[in-house]
């Protein structure tokens, strides 16, 4: 076996479930979950059909790279988003549609990392535990990069030491972030861009919750979007990697994309074509059909603002509580540990969140997860209002 897999971590969902074990929540409260980022919200009907409408695709076997029309897609979807002009955009060598992000995420770093020279790969501390698995399995070391709320949650890129910076062949960025909700600024970006070209490394950006954000009129910044404005239109050492999970609620759909610089998506696709991962034709006109319409993501981030409404409403009294730009998370600080917070929550209340600390490492003498948990507002709103008066009522009775 892969001596790797030792240095894997708990998922943090079983953290959680042996954090719930043996206790029994009341009988007359229904069980709430806002621990897992799942969307709730209904497909919208239109994927559905053009996915029903595709399955004699079913009879072919689909090619990695994927159909044309729908990389075409997602380049026109990319320029209009982003304000990046079409000529910047090549379908053909720049766009790679892939079986859901967290595959991807994970398979990018296989195909990217040299294990030969003590590579590292910096993530943000929080994190989405596929960055630091996909690290390890790679031979690389993770460096876990606090984000804090001295520094709004965001990554504090000059706190670095430059012994790292030459060790780091690839670093994660997630904007908005998970779990906080944090957006990362052009000049941030920028930054980040001038130490990657000094440094040689690949900035791989998450940006799964790009379309679920509060203000509709300042939609938050994608690194190829700051790239091309900053004058690298060719989008050298940066790749993005996009989902229909949270924008279309179409989770198991499992459809994405991969784009970026072409050089890194043409290895990748080589990469990707031993990896056995093609998109299935019927979920690729589902995906076009997606891409294409942008009411459905409107209507769906009016679902997520008048549930962030409702919610803080009821807790700005009790405890310290704020709105994140962007994202379907709050990330809440506990009175108490974190996971007493869960645990006692559960026990109480049947609402199941998920502690902080499941989600972070101890860096640099502190643990950012710490006294925070993760409220993910994916629930109905009826559900989302039954639970922020549940923890009103916790907190209260706790004290």
């Amino acid at each position: 076996m892969n001596p790797h897999l030792q240095l894997l971590h708990p998922y943090p969902f079983e953290k959680l479930a042996s954090l719930k074990r043996g206790i029994t929540p009341p009988a007359d409260k229904a069980h709430i979950a806002l621990s897992i980022g799942e969307p709730k919200h209904a497909t919208p009907h239109f994927i559905q059909e053009a996915l029903l409408q595709h399955l004699h695709g079913l009879t072919q076997y689909p090619t990695t790279k994927g159909l044309p029309v729908l990389r075409e897609a997602i380049a026109e979807w990319l320029s209009r988003r982003f304000a990046i002009p079409g000529q910047y955009i090549d379908a053909e060598t720049q766009v790679l549609p892939v079986n859901g992000t967290r595959e991807a995420l994970f398979s990018f770093v296989q195909a990217v990392i040299d294990p030969r020279d003590k590579p590292i790969v910096i993530m943000p501390n929080p994190f989405y535990q596929i960055y630091e698995g996909a690290a390890l399995l790679a031979g690389a070391d993770p460096y876990y990069l606090n984000t804090v709320e001295a520094n709004n949650y965001l990554p504090d890129f000059d706190s670095v030491p430059e012994e790292i910076w030459r060790r780091c062949q690839l670093i994660f960025i997630c904007s908005p972030g998970n779990p906080t909700g944090s957006v990362m600024s052009l000049a941030e970006h920028e930054k980040l861009l001038k130490l990657a070209e000094q440094y040689d490394f690949v900035i791989a950006s998450d940006e799964c919750y790009t379309e679920l954000y509060d203000d509709e009129a300042n939609p938050p910044q994608g690194l190829l979007q700051s790239a091309c404005q900053v004058g690298n239109a060719s989008f050298k050492r940066c790749v993005i990697f996009q989902s229909l999970s949270k924008r279309s609620n179409a989770p198991g759909l499992r459809s994405g994309f991969v784009a970026g610089d072409a050089a890194i998506v043409q290895q990748y696709l080589k990469y990707r074509t031993y990896h056995g991962c093609p998109m299935p034709v019927p979920t690729q006109y589902a995906s076009i059909a997606a891409w294409q319409d942008e009411e459905h993501v409107r209507q769906n981030r009016q679902l997520y603002r008048e549930k962030f409404t409702a919610f803080i409403n009821i807790l700005q009294g009790v405890c310290e509580i704020s709105r994140p730009p962007a994202s379907f998370y709050i990330w809440l600080k506990t009175p108490v540990s974190d996971t007493d917070f869960a645990q006692k929550l559960f026990a109480q209340q049947n609402l199941t969140l998920l502690p902080g600390s499941f989600l972070s490492r101890d860096s640099e003498g502190i643990n950012p997860g710490l006294n925070h948990v993760r409220i993910a507002l994916v629930a109905p709103l009826e559900e989302c209002i039954e639970a922020a008066e549940r923890i009103k009522t916790f907190i209260l009775g706790e004290r």
